[in-house]
């Protein structure tokens, strides 16, 4: 995704601000406050159902088989987001089984493919930043692991190839997030243990397993402090890691964690996935409910790849100790949508906006929903 840099000439420290600052058009202006109240129903999975309705209703192209920006529906949403929506249709399918959805998920492939030159990893217009070639590597694993096409898996091999050879640091170690090799980001460095993860359960590779515990290894030395659980954004040349507090960054580490000791069954892993949550359910939200994040830029999709990696915790870490948090958190999104509309919002304390809002901002609650079970 974007970053914007400032860059501090006294001391050459670049401090990265996370996804794109630009904007697509003017803010919501109406936001009424929150008047959920104790007792308020509890989500079902019914529910779920109408949150991915609404928001294909409102931000998804069945002709370019893209999505939108945001409901003016006049703008294609940025290309690393395209991905996340796609783990979105996956997550749909796992939980309802619906084979319609699988035609979802094919379109989605489709479209994209149209849009960005069938995946032309070498083309240095569509591709502009390494992360956002790798959320996509992550999805077209899964999309192979989810309906066996072998294009997806192809597809996936060949970008973290591409990847790999151009952005891993062979002498210092990690991952840079651009093509000027300007830093290290979480956004680049976690994705790639994660799709180096996938591709070894796919494919029984050890090199891929190796990558993964390397880039990780990297990771915890140099942007994560052990002691919070706390994840860093980046980590410039010889300067401290540069502390900013992003949901996805806190999923992407707890993803990658998870993900290796479910592998290597090493306790360190969990450790360190579950000192991550802690963090972001302690530190980061306000009275338990997650931050707001995004004022009407991409970083509003952040938690969106949190949930993803998050429930992974859950499910693959055997942690439901988080649950009731998680179900707390979309219980009160969803009953602050925008009841006519069936739209959630990024700030799930407050009601959802009743005029334009952006696909960003409205994913991360209809995420949850697919995949943290009601209660």
């Amino acid at each position: 995704m974007r970053k914007t840099f400032y860059v501090l000439l006294a001391s050459l420290f670049i401090t990265a601000a996370g996804c794109s600052k630009g904007t697509d058009g003017t803010k919501p202006v109406t936001k009424p406050p929150d008047n959920t109240q104790p007792g308020d129903p509890a989500f079902t999975a019914a529910d779920a159902t109408a949150a991915y309705t609404a928001f294909n209703k409102y931000f998804y192209n069945p002709t370019a088989k893209l999505y939108y920006s945001s409901t003016r529906q006049n703008g294609v949403a940025a290309i690393w987001t395209q991905a996340v929506y796609w783990d979105m249709a996956m997550n749909v399918y796992e939980r309802t089984k619906d084979q319609a959805q699988l035609k979802m998920i094919s379109d989605i492939y489709q479209g994209n493919y149209n849009q960005y030159d069938g995946y032309n990893w070498d083309n240095t217009t569509t591709w502009f930043i390494y992360d956002d070639m790798m959320w996509w590597v992550i999805a077209l694993a899964r999309a192979n692991q989810l309906t066996g096409n072998d294009v997806y898996l192809q597809k996936a091999i060949a970008g973290f190839n591409r990847v790999w050879n151009g952005s891993y640091d062979s002498v210092n170690g990690g991952m840079f997030w651009d093509f000027k090799h300007s830093g290290k980001n979480a956004c680049i460095n976690y994705p790639t243990v994660i799709a180096a993860m996938r591709l070894y359960k796919i494919t029984g590779d050890a090199s891929y397993l190796e990558k993964a515990k390397s880039i990780y290894a990297w990771s915890k030395s140099n942007l994560f402090d052990a002691a919070s659980g706390r994840v860093a954004d980046h980590k410039i040349g010889n300067n401290p890691p540069g502390y900013e507090d992003y949901t996805y960054n806190q999923g992407t580490a707890i993803g990658a964690a998870v993900m290796l000791y479910k592998e290597t069954k090493d306790n360190a892993y969990l450790a360190d996935a579950k000192l991550a949550a802690d963090y972001t359910k302690n530190k980061m939200g306000t009275n338990g409910i997650l931050p707001a994040e995004g004022d009407f830029n991409e970083q509003g999709v952040l938690k969106a790849i949190f949930a993803q990696y998050m429930m992974q915790l859950i499910n693959d870490g055997g942690q439901s100790q988080y649950l009731d948090w998680i179900r707390t958190n979309i219980n009160t999104g969803w009953n602050n949508r925008d009841t006519q509309r069936g739209l959630t919002f990024r700030n799930y304390a407050i009601h959802c906006p009743t005029g334009d809002i952006q696909s960003y901002e409205a994913s991360s609650i209809v995420t949850f929903m697919q995949l943290c079970p009601p209660k």
